[in-house]
């Protein structure tokens, strides 16, 4: 589990003009860091982070669902069932939605995990919010994103290559362990 896909973060400017008048964006610091500014409508583009949700579920013998990626990045590696949030959508919402796309299966939210930072090669930088869920219905089988789909004893789970994820993993992992 050492595996990590993070990098240091460098400064990223994927724009060049301003999306709203089209003028060259120039540098400038805003509130201590440097930003794109435009000069002539005066907008800052703020690099906020992209938040992502994941989700943890165990089944009755406490073995964690995995899904193995289809996509870039950490292609054909093991994580946990998660995705992006799109506009209006609540968090929750996000994780039964992920958890029905990647693994076929309905669920409900149990709680919640943890909200972690991490670099991201895509987004410079991702808030991860992890979710335990109870499995209410469905069929295991992989899908949209997803290569294949399967539950892993929790002390013998492959590389995870995320680190938000190994810290949800880390804390459910504890939280048994007590039990």
């Amino acid at each position: 589990m050492l595996f990590s896909m993070e990098k240091k973060i460098k400064p990223f400017y994927p724009f060049r003009f301003c999306p709203l008048c089209g003028t060259r964006l120039e540098k400038k610091v805003v509130e201590g860091k440097e930003h794109l500014y435009c000069p002539k409508c005066e907008m800052v583009i703020w690099e906020n982070p992209v938040p992502v949700v994941a989700c943890v579920v165990l089944n009755e013998k406490n073995e964690i669902l995995l899904v193995k990626r289809g996509v870039p990045p950490a292609e054909g590696m093991w994580a946990l069932p998660s995705g992006y949030m799109e506009i209006g959508e609540q968090p929750e919402e996000t994780a039964k939605r992920e958890l029905r796309e990647e693994t076929g299966l309905e669920g409900e939210v149990k709680d919640i995990i943890g909200i972690y930072g991490q670099s991201s090669t895509k987004y410079r930088w991702i808030i991860s919010i992890g979710y335990r869920l109870n499995v209410t219905g469905g069929k295991l089988r992989a899908g949209d994103d997803a290569a294949d789909a399967k539950f892993f004893p929790i002390d013998k789970i492959p590389e995870i290559p995320f680190s938000t994820h190994r810290k949800m993993i880390e804390k459910i992992r504890s939280q048994i362990s007590r039990e």
